[in-house]
């Protein structure tokens, strides 16, 4: 039996093998747009709009840009989790995200991959070493 567990933020979601006893990372899945400044996303890069007497003007709200790159990203982990179910890959996932980046992963879920989680945490271990995420996310579940 193999448990997948997924540790992420709004730009980054690592993602780990347990079975048998063994946890191993297989795959990191990043978005590099969640990590830019949101003037940058919205400017190609430039920084923040200039009008024509050379003053800088707001391009739009920052928090509706970061949220839609993080609902974009949400996608993309459900999906790989998805693939890995319907693949045969995974028999459970345990998800440990950021809250909002878990609120967002739900949403994105479909039922079928969503039955399949075991355990969720809504606190962000992306940075975390596999010595951590182990001893904080498989050794506490029953039977794993």
């Amino acid at each position: 039996m193999t448990t997948y567990i997924v540790v992420s933020d709004a730009a980054r979601a690592r993602v780990f093998a347990h079975a048998a006893g063994n946890t191993r990372e297989i795959d990191n899945l990043v978005h590099p747009e969640s990590r830019e400044h949101t003037g940058d996303l919205r400017t190609g890069g430039e920084g923040a709009a200039t009008n024509a007497s050379g003053q800088q003007r707001q391009t739009g709200n920052d928090d509706a840009t970061s949220e839609k790159h993080a609902m974009f990203f949400a996608k993309e982990v459900a999906d790989y989790l998805k693939n890995a179910r319907s693949q045969g890959k995974a028999d459970s996932f345990v998800i440990a995200a950021a809250p909002q980046f878990l609120g967002h992963l739900r949403d994105k879920m479909d039922s079928n991959t969503r039955d399949m989680v075991v355990k969720e945490v809504d606190k962000d271990y992306s940075k975390a070493s596999i010595e951590e995420i182990t001893e904080k996310l498989v050794s506490q579940m029953p039977g794993v």
